[in-house]
């Protein structure tokens, strides 16, 4: 059999960067290797310039503003060329921040070639730990993923909840707990339960905190001290770290403690688990009837079943969702645990955040599709209502226990008798209604009782969703109407 490893161009491996490489293709520029090559880039050139323009190191000149513009440039033009050259210079340096450092020593030659500049490459990765920037450098990578790509798909989603939560707010619906028919809500305020707690997730996470450090080989600032010992080498480092948009870890060992990142994964896992919730409960409307997927989007169904169509959207999600908090429990895990003052298991565990990241954010496509794809089916809730009057047990035992608090005669025992009435069987309507006008009731009570519906016994649910808009809120958007894989 032919093999398939020297194809050109090569094939993916995975499924991310294969079948579903369109929906996850903006985390390459956050994530991917070339991605953390170019941040490494942009981090040594920022310290250089922070380095220059402090003047941290007497007797070496600041660099001019066209010089700055130029090494910045160098950051804003990489592209395949620069990602090449890296590669090949790693081949023999067999260190990649290494590679990237002699990459930049180039770069500067060209930008500042008189001899007497020579000596400004020294400055480039001075007195700095591969640690020092490959922890600023994820810390960046991240926080641009998670703020530029994820958030903005996240908050799509549960706008897009909220959305359908206010549409469908008045259809009443039979809840069901523990799988058996329970006190009737609505399916908008069902759906605005789950968009709630997907939206303090996300608040959570968007408040998260990114942490960066600078200060060598065991968090000592020993050959900062040992090299310009007059500098106050705490400041250039906490100035430089703020610099880029980072909290400054003033406390660690040759690594930033990754404490950070943890808790932002544990976050992200915990808006997962609740969105896999999500795609269970619809999973469970579907088939229960009460959502009718939309036909017309050109997907078959069943190979051999052409009257199905499956909710493959949401059984896709969570499946995705599984794989992405498998990632992120292990990331959270590993990484706030390091041997002594540093090992290495951090630097390989790294570089799995994107596709922990990646199946994630294509579980936030599917499940958006698959709700631009559902129309509420009220009469088959409706129905499920009507079959079911027994639910109304709990609002009239509920009234003769308030009239039997009040002295109100003939109302002992009012969960007995409702539970003899409808445990066990079915009643309807003419029942119910002759059990109430048999309990003698004041007027009032007993004509709101008799008035009463499984489809009308839905208490507040309606205006419940409204604590969606009063409680932070999130974002509206658009429903999508394309169709990816599955």
């Amino acid at each position: 059999m032919q093999s398939l490893a020297d194809a050109t161009p090569p094939i993916a491996l995975g499924a991310l960067d294969g079948r579903y490489r369109p929906v996850i293709a903006p985390l390459v520029d956050h994530l991917s290797e070339p991605a953390l090559n170019r941040m490494r880039t942009h981090v040594e050139v920022e310290w250089l310039i922070h380095l220059t323009e402090h003047e941290v190191v007497p007797g070496v000149r600041r660099l001019s503003a066209q010089e700055q513009t130029a090494l910045r440039e160098v950051v804003e033009t990489f592209g395949p060329d620069e990602i090449e050259e890296i590669a090949a210079t790693e081949k023999v340096t067999q260190h990649d921040v290494k590679a990237v450092e002699y990459f930049l020593k180039a770069r500067l030659q060209q930008i500042a070639p008189a001899e007497e500049d020579r000596g400004l490459a020294e400055l480039i990765h001075f007195c700095c730990t591969s640690e020092d920037i490959n922890n600023l450098s994820y810390a960046l990578m991240v926080k641009g993923a998670v703020d530029q790509v994820w958030l903005s798909a996240a908050r799509d989603l549960v706008g897009q909840l909220a959305d359908m939560a206010d549409d469908l707010r008045e259809v009443p619906l039979l809840a069901h707990t523990h799988g058996q028919p329970a006190t009737p809500t609505t399916m908008g305020k069902e759906l605005a339960v789950l968009a709630h707690r997907l939206g303090r997730q996300l608040r959570r996470v968007a408040g998260a905190e990114y942490l960066g450090k600078l200060n060598g080989a065991t968090g000592t600032y020993g050959a900062h001290l040992a090299a310009v010992p007059d500098a106050d080498w705490q400041q250039v480092s906490r100035t430089f770290v703020e610099h880029l948009g980072l909290t400054w870890n003033p406390l660690t060992t040759q690594i930033e403690s990754h404490d950070w990142q943890a808790e932002l994964y544990a976050d992200i896992a915990r808006f997962n688990r609740v969105l896999h919730n999500l795609c269970t409960d619809i999973w469970s409307y579907i088939s229960l009837g009460y959502f009718a997927q939309v036909r017309g989007q050109g997907s078959v169904g069943s190979s051999t079943m052409p009257h199905k169509v499956n909710p493959i959207r949401f059984e896709n999600a969570e499946a995705n969702l599984e794989v992405s908090n498998a990632l992120l429990d292990v990331l959270a895990t590993t990484l706030v645990q390091s041997r002594l003052q540093r090992d290495l298991t951090d630097s390989s565990m790294q570089r799995n955040i994107g596709t922990a990241l990646g199946h994630s954010l294509l579980a936030l496509d599917n499940v958006r599709r698959g709700l631009a794809g559902l129309d509420a089916a009220p009469e088959a809730m409706a129905a499920d209502l009507d079959a079911n009057w027994e639910v109304l047990g709990e609002p009239v035992q509920s009234a003769m226990r308030a009239l039997g608090a009040r002295g109100v005669p003939r109302m002992e025992a009012p969960y007995e008798r409702l539970k003899e009435l409808t445990r066990g069987r079915r009643i309807g309507q003419s029942e119910l209604v002759d059990f109430v006008r048999g309990l003698g009731l004041p007027p009032e009570v007993q004509e709101r009782l008799a008035t009463l519906t499984p489809a009308t016994y839905v208490g507040l649910a309606p205006t419940l969703v409204d604590h969606l808009a009063r409680s932070g809120g999130v974002e509206r958007t658009e429903d999508p109407t394309g169709v990816g894989p599955a």
